[in-house]
C-alpha cells in the first residue's frame, strides 16, 4: 500500500479568511452590526462571551459580532468585535 502524505497547507492555494470562516450578515438590533459565524473547527483561543461571562473554548462554533461603523470609523468598530456564544447572540 502506498504511503499518501496530505499536501501542505503551504502548497494549497490561498483561500480568503472570508471563506474559511461562515460568510458575513448584517444585522440591525440594538444598533447595527456585521456578523459571522465561527465554525467549530477553526480558532485555538479562548475567548470570554460579553453576554454571559462564560468561556468559548477552542473548537466551539460561536459568533463574531462587530459594529458596522464607530464614532471613530470603521476600523474602530472593527476593533470592538467581540465573540458571543451563538444562543446568547441570539438572545
Amino acid at each position: 500500500m502506498p504511503n499518501r502524505r496530505r499536501a501542505s497547507k503551504h502548497s494549497r492555494p490561498h483561500r480568503p479568511l472570508s471563506e474559511a470562516l461562515g460568510a458575513e450578515r448584517a444585522e440591525t438590533s440594538d444598533g447595527s452590526w456585521v456578523v459571522r459565524s465561527v465554525p467549530g473547527g477553526s480558532g485555538a483561543k479562548t475567548y470570554t462571551c460579553p453576554a454571559c461571562h462564560r468561556p468559548i473554548l477552542p473548537g466551539t462554533p460561536h459568533v463574531v459580532a462587530w459594529p458596522t461603523s464607530g464614532a471613530y470609523g470603521v476600523d474602530v468598530g472593527v476593533g470592538a468585535r467581540r465573540h458571543w456564544h451563538s444562543g446568547c447572540w441570539r438572545r
